[in-house]
């Protein structure tokens, strides 16, 4: 805790001094009446009384007989013209309904509210569509994955039914009018609605459809309803993140370009694509495969308590809880109670139930709360029987996925492209120490440079590494590695009668990674309790369990599945979380004092103080303006931060106080970043910001640098073409271990090290003397710069201080060697790592030293989210409402780009040894806005000095 509030010092104490300067200037003691007496000079009354001098008032509330401040007419201006379009909306929406009506066909589209109305018509099931079933009726209920029109008289419709899609068409015809193709083309991504039709075979040459799962047969639309649509802007299109990885062209950006934050914070939607549609189904099968199985052997299914009056185990993973004012704990595994089970004669248990681990493991493969998925069961002679048992259980689970769920596999290759898993008839075990010995015969050392070691468990590495082994060596993914070192072995768990060191326990392992611990237990109540003594555990905590063996109880042993980790691992997910619903991990409901839950209370505080904001308090005639410093900390990301640069024109909205950043060249007005505002008011933002820059300033617009929200709102309601030749390079601070990760990085570290650099944490803000030594550092820094220099922002360190935090490294002679920046950003974003500068002469690897520690230290308090800023992918590729020659002539001049300014890909290469991935940014502007003099534009803008 103490670590946590060192390190978000900062943050919290300018929420205080915001909240302060805020409250001073907008709630006022008796002593301040003086300071607003000239309100009512200029505020009208609901009663409408003349004003003292018997002038007359605005009909604004403002004294006609006085000038109006610039402020107030831009505010008049945006009044004026927010009426006219609230007034052209109203006309636009009385035409359609005027069409609408007055169609002698609307019986056959339109909106279709939901009525409890009892009805013979049942939506059917697209999965199982053929063309076999050509000519006939159907009715079925789907959602809106993707459109086209194909001219004013056919539309074509993607539709989603779960994980499965077909290709509907909208044709004009005797029972289809023009009003109702050009309605159907108004229908939202991702509406549900009715459909009524005739199926029928593909018209086109090949007889199929490709972009839909169902290829061999189309819907011709009859009729047409809307059921529900959304009410904002998506955060991305499920279309978007449902195609493969690789191999789209033309296409627009792919689904790995919508980064994992993302689709884990807006899951619901996530949970619609046809992958994870596909990942649960396949979940929902291992736990029927493992009931099936189970059944038939004899088990018992039993629910045990999740309460438990002590800690299991180990005493130390585990969450407490308040029962009652009374200690109570969530119950790590069933273990306990499946062994009590046992010594009640009832034979052979399972449970499919969640399991709760306290332990503070950000890795791809841990939660704090999965389904477990375990067994216990008496042993007659040996406790091979309960491993055979297992195997054979997994075998069942394979076996079954293969054969019940390869659509639902494919599905999920898409997405995640992987081999199917390789599995033997008879499954290899080893004994534990011979699996380490192949790992030391192959040459494999640990991280540390040590051997493995057959008395201890393998590190995370060491276990993949020998699973590669194995899979070279035995062809197969699955395997069991059988008497393990007793040390690593829970205290329960039976010792081999002839070699203490090693126990009756083994695991199983998928594609090189555990999935099941098991073995025998200890019977023996002498034993069990001298095991409790031995690891510190007192037994009065757990007399029930204990007594259930001092009553006599027979030899017996089980084991434990992860679901979530064994679906990661067949299907090769990459990170647990896919497979986990709403998953939960220790960065989870983030407190007050984690660093992530300070820049959220810190956001708070700092909304927008405009007439539509809920925090807004009239101080007159003006609106007090929030500073542009904490608009970015509420809500912006890392190219808004250049904005404080006084480079940049920042517009602000009278009406909300959101802001905007741009610069003119060359007659346009090239914005980049997204408005700073609340999601909620963007869109009209973004007109009423449009409204500024072409009418009052009269330039064209160009925005650059906008995420999805932007993108989507610029496209869908104004038909603005977008590209995405940029990307925000993000990474998760928890995740990422670039000193691990990357050979070069470690090296260029340790010899840092090794030449005495240090690295200094600032607590605060920096101080004169250290800042000028800084300031002497970056004028070296220039001074050594070559060639032309692409930027937003100059080098401006000490800015905005209350939202900065500073760290630099010195050498073994004390001489300040590098400098890293960090910004806060939004909540959602948490922080941009500025600047990281490393100094001439400064010794090889102080930069990557000082961003290595940075990096781990932002993951240690919790930072899920921060990112270098905006860098260059590899290619153009066309977003939306833009054509191919375009696309194409644009392409051209991009790749000229890349080779004139090669820093462009340079940075972006040394930045991915840090575990970036890129989430796409998008290039906006007008249809046909964007040729060869926009292009000029935005580069003037990117190299004009700063």
């Amino acid at each position: 805790m103490s670590k946590i509030k060192h390190f978000i010092h900062k943050v919290s104490s300018s929420t205080s001094s915001k909240r302060n300067s805020l409250r001073s200037n907008t709630s006022g003691e008796a002593g301040d009446a003086p300071r607003h007496q000239n309100i009512i000079d200029f505020v009208g009354t609901d009663g409408g009384s003349p004003p003292p001098d018997g002038g007359s008032y605005h009909p604004h509330g403002r004294r006609r007989d006085r000038s109006l401040s610039l402020t107030e007419e831009k505010a008049l201006r945006s009044e004026a013209r927010e009426a006219a379009e609230e007034k052209e909306r109203q006309k636009l929406n009385a035409e359609k309904k005027k069409a609408y009506d007055e169609d002698p066909l609307k019986d056959n589209y339109g909106d279709r509210p939901f009525t409890n109305q009892k009805s013979e018509r049942k939506s059917e099931q697209i999965a199982k569509l053929s063309h076999e079933d050509a000519g006939r009726q159907i009715v079925f209920k789907a959602r809106v994955h993707h459109a086209r029109a194909m001219s004013k008289h056919i539309h074509f419709l993607v539709l989603r039914q779960s994980a499965e899609t077909i290709q509907g068409v909208v044709t004009e015809s005797e029972t289809i009018s023009p009003n109702m193709v050009l309605w159907a083309e108004s229908i939202p991504h991702e509406s549900f609605v009715w459909v009524e039709g005739v199926l029928q075979i593909p018209q086109n040459e090949q007889n199929e459809v490709k972009s839909s799962s169902v290829h061999d047969v189309e819907v011709k639309i009859e009729k047409l309803y809307l059921v529900s649509a959304p009410t904002v802007v998506l955060p991305f299109r499920v279309e978007e993140v449902s195609h493969p990885v690789t191999g789209l062209e033309n296409t627009g950006p792919q689904q790995a370009k919508v980064g994992q934050n993302t689709l884990f914070t807006n899951r619901t939607l996530d949970l619609r694509t046809p992958a994870s549609q596909s990942v649960f189904r396949i979940v929902s099968g291992v736990t029927k495969l493992f009931r099936e199985f189970l059944d038939h052997e004899g088990f018992i299914e039993i629910q045990s308590s999740k309460l438990q009056p002590s800690a299991t185990e180990s005493g130390a993973a585990v969450f407490k809880v308040d029962y009652f004012r009374r200690p109570a704990y969530l119950a790590q595994s069933p273990q306990f109670a499946k062994q009590m089970c046992i010594a009640g004669d009832m034979g052979r248990v399972y449970e499919i139930g969640p399991v709760f681990r306290a332990e503070n493991s950000n890795t791809h493969r841990h939660l704090t709360e999965y389904t477990g998925l375990d067994l216990e069961m008496e042993i007659d002679n040996h406790y091979h029987e309960v491993m055979n048992t297992l195997d054979k259980l997994f075998l069942h689970i394979f076996r079954g996925l293969y054969r019940d769920f390869r659509g639902e596999i494919e599905t999920v290759k898409l997405r995640h492209p992987h081999e199917d898993l390789l599995f033997l008839d008879e499954t290899l075990c080893l004994p534990y120490a011979e699996g380490v010995q192949l790992l030391i015969d192959s040459g494999w050392i640990e991280e540390d440079g040590s051997q493995p070691n057959p008395k201890k468990d393998l590190s995370t590495k060491g276990e993949q590494a020998l699973g590669r082994l194995i899979r070279e060596n035995y062809n197969t993914d699955y395997y069991i590695l059988d008497k393990m070192p007793t040390k690593e072995r829970p205290f329960y768990t039976m010792p081999d009668e002839e070699n203490p060191e090693v126990c009756n326990s083994f695991d199983f392992f998928v594609r090189g990674e555990e999935v099941l611990s098991g073995g025998q237990r200890i019977h023996y109540p002498q034993l069990l309790e001298k095991r409790l003594e031995e690891n510190g555990i007192d037994v009065s905590g757990m007399i029930d369990y204990v007594n259930s063996f001092r009553w006599g109880c027979p030899p017996h042993g089980g084991g434990g599945i992860g679901l979530e980790r064994v679906v990661m691992l067949v299907l090769k997910l990459g990170d647990v979380r896919w497979a986990s619903l709403f998953p939960r991990d220790p960065r989870s409901f983030p407190h007050q004092d984690d660093l992530v839950g300070a820049s959220t209370a810190a956001a708070s505080s700092l909304i927008l103080h405009g007439p539509e904001s809920k925090t807004h308090q009239t101080m007159g005639v003006t609106v007090q303006m929030p500073p542009l410093e904490n608009l970015v900390a509420a809500y912006g990301d890392a190219t808004n931060t250049s904005w404080l640069d006084p480079f940049w024109e920042v517009w602000r909205d009278p009406k909300t106080g959101a802001a905007v950043g741009y610069v003119e060249d060359n007659g346009f007005g090239i914005a980049f970043g997204d408005p700073l505002c609340e999601p909620k008011q963007m869109s009209r933002v973004i007109r009423s910001y449009l409204h500024y820059i072409q009418d009052e300033k009269k330039l064209k617009p160009i925005w650059s640098c906008v995420d999805q929200t932007c993108e989507r709102i610029l496209a869908d309601e104004l038909g603005w073409s977008a590209v995405s030749a940029v990307g925000e390079e993000r990474f998760n601070p928890t995740e990422v271990e670039p000193e691990k990760n990357d050979k070069t990085v470690r090296r260029k570290v340790h010899r840092a090290e090794r030449e005495g650099v240090k690295i200094i944490e600032v607590d605060g803000e920096v101080d004169k003397h250290t800042q000028e030594l800084i300031n002497i550092r970056l004028a070296d820094w220039e001074a050594h710069r070559k060639g032309t220099q692409v930027h937003l922002t100059g080098l401006r360190p000490f800015d905005d201080p209350k939202h900065r935090k500073y760290f630099y490294a010195k050498d073994a002679n004390g001489t300040i060697c590098a400098l890293l920046v960090l910004a806060q950003l939004a909540p959602a974003h948490g922080f941009q790592i500025k600047w990281a500068l490393e100094f001439p002469e400064a010794p090889s690897g102080a930069i990557e030293y000082i961003l290595t520690h940075v990096i781990k230290k932002m993951g240690e308090v919790g930072v899920r989210s921060a990112t270098f800023g905006a860098g260059a992918t590899s290619k153009l590729e066309r977003a939306d409402n833009i054509g191919g020659f375009r696309v194409i002539a644009l392409e051209k001049t991009y790749n000229g780009l890349m080779r004139a300014f090669p820093a462009f890909s340079s940075k972006t290469d040394f930045r991915s040894k840090f575990g970036v991935h890129l989430e796409p940014l998008y290039i906006c502007f007008p249809k046909g806005g964007m040729g060869m003099k926009g292009i000029e534009a935005v580069m003037n803008v990117l190299q004009r000095p700063k």
